[in-house]
Order: structure tokens, then C-alpha cells, then sequence
């Protein structure tokens, strides 16, 4: 069994699309998987499975779909995947806020055409860098307000979904507690 870390897109926001985590690790759990733990209610689970990628993004959207009522995109990453994310931040110097500091983690590799255009945006003193299937991204001024944060919505074609680096941290933590 692998340790790794599906990330539920959209769950939990406002009023729709509720998923409660304790039920969610309970169920999960009766389905089989090892080791379920969520942090922030906001769709982060760190499970085991021998099930990996696409097809434990569909298993478990499919899972979360009968259950709950709630069709969400899931995006998988194993626990060294997720490491190798920490260890390759492009931003360790600058991004001095984790709640400022993103990375959208993809179902499949960001399109080179859209990583182009995204890396030639003017977004005044933000940063962004493209890496495969993650994208960092540095809101300097915070997310709400962010002109990058703006354009990541409408020109990413591929599933994302994207956690602060807080939450990225916490992730990793939570993997090296599941390795023993």
C-alpha cells in the first residue's frame, strides 16, 4: 500500500457541495483504504491504497459521488510526489506568506501553450512557474485580489485544484506520520 494524498476540488465552500471529513473517513475507510486522515475541511485526505493516479482519482470520485451526493474532481498525489513538490519550490525566497503562496496541483500536465502564456502574463509583481502537473504561484498582495489568481481560473483547461502552502506543509507532515 502507498501513502498518498487526494485532493477533493470545490467541496465545502459555502453552502454547497458538503461533504462532512468524519463521514468521508469513514467511509473511505469501509471501502477499504488504509490509514484515512483529512486536515481542514476542505477536501485534503492522506489515505493508503494499492490503487494508484487516474485511477485512484476516479475510484474515489466515484466513492464520493454515491455517497454524498457530490460529483467533485479528485487530483492524486503520492507521498513522494508531494515531496518532491516541497523540495522543488521556486519561490523559498520570496514567498515569505504561506497563506499568499499557492500551488494548483493538475490532473494531467499543464498544455505548454497555456504554460507559455501564463509565464508571459503581465501580473505586475506576482509570480508564477509552471512544473509539470503543479503550478506555484506567489499572490503577492493576497489571493483575493489577485490578477493571477484570476488568470489561473480562466486559463488553465486541465482539473486543478490549488491549496496554500500551509496546507502543502501539513500534507507532507501528515505522509511522514502514515510512513511510521
Amino acid at each position: 500500500m502507498t501513502v498518498q494524498i487526494a485532493l477533493l476540488r470545490g467541496i465545502n465552500v459555502g453552502r454547497s457541495n458538503r461533504v462532512p471529513m468524519p463521514q468521508l473517513r469513514a467511509h473511505l475507510t469501509e471501502l477499504g483504504y488504509g490509514d484515512v486522515r483529512t486536515i481542514v475541511q476542505s477536501g485534503n485526505i492522506v489515505l493508503e491504497s494499492a490503487v494508484e493516479g487516474g485511477r485512484l482519482e476516479r475510484d474515489l470520485q466515484t466513492a464520493i459521488a454515491q455517497r454524498f451526493g457530490v460529483d467533485t474532481p479528485v487530483v492524486v498525489r503520492t507521498a513522494a510526489q508531494l515531496a518532491q513538490v516541497v523540495a522543488d519550490n521556486p519561490f523559498a525566497e520570496a514567498a515569505d506568506d504561506p497563506r499568499r503562496f499557492q500551488v494548483s496541483f493538475l490532473a494531467q500536465p499543464c498544455p505548454a501553450a497555456e504554460a507559455r502564456d501564463l509565464m508571459a502574463a503581465d501580473i505586475g509583481r506576482e509570480r508564477v512557474a509552471v512544473a509539470g502537473r503543479e503550478i506555484y504561484s506567489w499572490h503577492v498582495d493576497g489571493i483575493q485580489s489577485s490578477p493571477l489568481a484570476q488568470l489561473l481560473a480562466k486559463r488553465v483547461s486541465v482539473t486543478a485544484t490549488a491549496r496554500n502552502w500551509n496546507t502543502v506543509l501539513k500534507l507532507l507532515a501528515l505522509t511522514a506520520d502514515a510512513d511510521g
